[in-house]
């Protein structure tokens, strides 16, 4: 058992039978290729790596300076990895089953207020060619709580707007659909009738909604660069990514009231536990409690 054979194995297992993105993908690889790097100074075998040399393993990483958090995704790789193993080879020692993931704190996603969404979307000069798709694709953004992968991706063929749902392509492949409120159907509509309706597009990207000036589906890193520009714009000091958009959506859900399945079967979360994440309470709000009521304030 060799680890270029069974590398190139788990690349395979991991975009046919578990329907994984590029990115994903990748990220695995690169998880593997860390421990493969490890290995190799000690000239073991995958089948040769043992609990106390995956051990070795996580102190070395640690040693590399890793945080908490990507040392736990590093070993979730690896322990994929191993399951892979032992499906495919029949591996009987999973040297990954005794080992613990670092404990890690639940993180609050930064969020942007109604105020600060509302300033970023007027902040989007609309004599400009790109104006109106660049609104429509943020009220999409936030509107919907698209990843931004999904929101690249999405396709004409999956608006069902006079019903006001879209189907959206997630993780893994799996499609899910996903309400769609006026605001963003309004703007969505105006981009798709008035303005790429007089482009030029490529060949292949005639069902992509949101297309850059060459015609070519619009790309992830385009996106980031128009928010950081926007952000820049109106002098937001909050460091903001499309991500933000999709955790202002559901934290203003939650504190709205809206029911924590929904919102997850909205987000495409397979598991409740990360969307709980947004049930934390707003922070100006209890500010304002506390202010209000307190006898010391």
């Amino acid at each position: 058992m060799d680890w270029k054979t069974t590398i190139e194995g788990f690349k395979q297992y991991l975009q046919l039978e578990r329907a994984m993105s590029a990115n994903t993908v990748a990220a695995y690889m690169d998880d593997v290729a860390k421990l493969q790097q490890f290995s190799e100074l000690q000239d073991a075998r995958p089948d040769e790596i043992t609990a106390a040399k995956l051990q070795d393993f996580l102190a070395w990483i640690n040693g590399l300076g890793l945080s908490a958090y990507s040392q736990a995704r590093i070993l979730s790789g690896i322990k994929t990895f191993y399951l892979f193993l032992s499906l495919e080879y029949g591996l009987l020692e999973n040297p990954t089953a005794l080992i613990q993931a670092p404990r890690l704190g639940r993180k609050i996603p930064d969020v942007l207020n109604i105020t600060e969404i509302d300033q970023l979307i007027s902040a989007i000069d609309l004599s400009a060619p790109e104006g109106m798709r660049n609104k429509a694709m943020l009220e999409v953004l936030y509107g919907c709580g698209l990843r931004v992968s999904e929101l690249v991706g999405l396709k004409i063929s999956n608006l069902f707007l006079d019903v006001e749902f879209i189907k959206v392509e997630g993780k893994g492949s799996k499609e899910r659909l996903v309400p769609i409120g006026a605001q963003a159907a309004k703007y969505l509509r105006i981009y798709l009738e008035e303005v790429r309706v007089h482009q030029r597009i490529k060949p292949g990207a005639e069902d992509f909604v949101f297309l850059n000036r060459r015609g070519a589906p619009l790309t992830r890193v385009m996106v980031f660069i128009i928010i950081k520009d926007l952000a820049a714009a109106i002098g937001l000091k909050k460091k903001i990514s499309p991500h933000t958009f999709r955790h202002s959506f559901a934290s203003h859900l939650v504190e709205g009231g809206a029911d924590l399945r929904a919102v997850q079967e909205m987000l495409g979360h397979e598991s409740i536990t990360t969307t709980e994440i947004y049930t934390h309470v707003d922070r100006d709000y209890l500010r304002s409690v506390i202010t209000q009521y307190h006898p010391r304030s």
